[in-house]
């Protein structure tokens, strides 16, 4: 079911900031290692643009008065499928404006999975493809696919869409095109347990080929499996990739232990399993792997030397929820130094790369493994932080104060809010999914926030994976041959980027 609504006050309570008008549809992109375009050829602004120029500084910054958010649209999964306990994602998967090609000129679709009751393991749902402009349902894809599992959004068949990629409730790899049919499946099986995973996307070895990466099992192009590595972390993971070593390959990063693209091990520590997220979190050029897991905050240096380990700042107590939860990289206070959020059950906290605290803010998650987000939706230099917890839904500022804090409802499992333009208007919106749960309100599935004017600063059109980087996708879908390191421009991670005219672009540092 449909609704376009506004907020009243009582569910949405937000205080005024900065924002600006929106803009026409710019020549967006993220480049790899092609070659530039020459400077006489015409811009198509429909498509990606070959450009291997370093991140540009964000030049728009925001009138007065415009952070009012309103609800732009809700819906309300059919046939009791109300519930949605995973990220939801964004690409552009149709013909919206019927010239014959499904490009940047269209709106982005939003990618939702749904399933009746509350997400135990294994549990069978299916996937919706929702219009980011309206929010009507364009799609039910008609197998089943495990709804405790992200998927994730790629070409792998070099065609200019993405498909979508998951698994089914017995842990089997699948692949739809942007139609709903199959592309194949059921493939190969995910190895261990796969509840409350996700799936990832990236050009392991360099050979045009995409591969497709589920917990601790790698699979080709075609769904085979290529190699399972010996860590035993396949469960309540979402496992990242990224060229630690330098050598122009990427690395499988596990959380404890990282493999080369082949699949032999680069290396392994003593820390437990959790979530990795790759940032450069210090004064060196290399990147670091932050771990985030039952012991608390650790960080590893791209060669396997743990750097610290199993902080626990918030002194929340080490059990099987409260600290292994994803967490979100981003320079939150324009200094130019990188800075990391994540909760901690009855927190949401905002460390320094050493984790010592910036500020912490009350939320209500003892329950699952949620994760944040961040963007600058004003263009003050300074990134908002975003978490959906078991009741609500905030947006904080530099301070740790909720300029913003939504409804909603959720038994929170590996879901979190995503920042991307769904309806290519020149403004960000946020989209954010609900399940309900004992005791509190019943919210639509999928809740999108805009600024009443749309006004806020422009993001990119794509949200492709749980571990999104910004540099692991282009904004049409195709996954790098050959990826830019994250943090030797954005230094982000699970945040989406500022865009304008020129592509993407990075606010100015203090």
């Amino acid at each position: 079911m449909l609704r376009n609504a506004r907020f009243g006050m009582s569910a949405l309570i937000f205080v005024a900031a900065c924002g600006r008008s929106p803009r026409t549809v710019p020549d967006s992109n993220w480049s790899d290692t092609d070659a530039a375009l020459p400077d006489a050829t015409p811009v198509n602004i429909c498509k990606v643009q070959v450009d291997d120029n370093a991140v540009g500084m964000c030049s728009a910054v925001a009138p007065p008065n415009s952070f009012e958010p309103e609800l732009q649209w809700s819906w309300t999964g059919p046939d009791g499928e109300i519930y949605s306990i995973v990220t939801p994602l964004v690409a552009n998967l149709t013909d919206d404006n019927a010239d014959g090609a499904i490009d940047l000129c269209d709106t982005p679709d939003v990618v939702v999975v749904a399933m009746q009751g509350a997400g135990q393991p294994r549990t069978p749902g299916h996937i919706y493809l929702l219009n980011g402009k309206t929010g009507q349902q364009e799609l039910k894809i008609a197998t089943t696919v495990d709804a405790t599992v992200t998927p994730a959004l790629g070409d792998l068949d070099h065609d200019g869409v993405a498909e979508i990629v998951t698994v089914d409730p017995e842990g089997r790899l699948y692949a739809f095109d942007h139609l709903g049919a199959v592309k194949f499946g059921p493939a190969g099986q995910w190895a261990g347990d796969w509840y409350s995973g996700a799936i990832a996307l990236a050009d392991l070895d360099h050979d045009g080929e995409v591969e497709i990466v589920g917990g601790n099992t790698v699979f080709n192009h075609t769904g085979s499996v290529k190699w399972t590595a010996a860590s035993t972390q396949a469960n309540w993971n979402a496992t990242t990739i990224a060229d630690l070593d330098g050598d122009g390959l990427q690395e499988v990063v596990l959380g404890a232990a990282a493999y080369h693209a082949d699949g032999s091990l680069y290396w392994m520590t003593d820390l437990s399993p959790g979530y990795p997220q790759v940032a450069n979190l210090d004064d060196d050029p290399q990147p670091e792997i932050l771990l985030t897991n039952i012991n608390g905050l650790s960080v590893i240096e791209h060669n396997g030397v743990v750097k610290y380990r199993d902080k626990r700042p918030t002194n929340v107590a080490p059990n099987v929820t409260a600290w292994i939860r994803p967490a979100t990289i981003h320079d939150f206070d324009g200094d130019g130094k990188a800075e990391y959020a994540m909760s901690s059950a009855s927190n949401y906290t905002l460390y320094n790369a050493d984790a010592t605290i910036r500020w912490s803010a009350p939320v209500l998650d003892g329950s699952g493994i949620a994760a944040g987000t961040a963007f600058d939706f004003l263009g003050d230099g300074k990134a908002e932080a975003m978490y959906a917890d078991e009741t609500s839904m905030f947006v904080f500022n530099e301070l740790g104060q909720a300029i913003l804090t939504m409804p909603r409802s959720s038994g929170t499992l590996t879901e979190y809010p995503v920042v991307a333009d769904i309806d290519n208007d020149g403004s960000a919106e946020i989209v954010v999914v609900s399940n309900p749960y004992p005791g509190r309100p019943v919210s639509p599935t999928v809740q999108v926030i805009r600024d009443k004017m749309d006004r806020w600063i422009q993001a990119r059109r794509i949200w492709n994976q749980h571990t999104y980087h910004v540099t692991n996708v282009r904004e049409d879908g195709t996954i790098p041959r050959q990826e830019v390191p994250s943090w030797q421009r954005l230094n982000t991670f699970r945040t989406n980027a500022q865009i304008n005219s020129a592509g993407v672009c990075q606010p100015p540092v203090e």
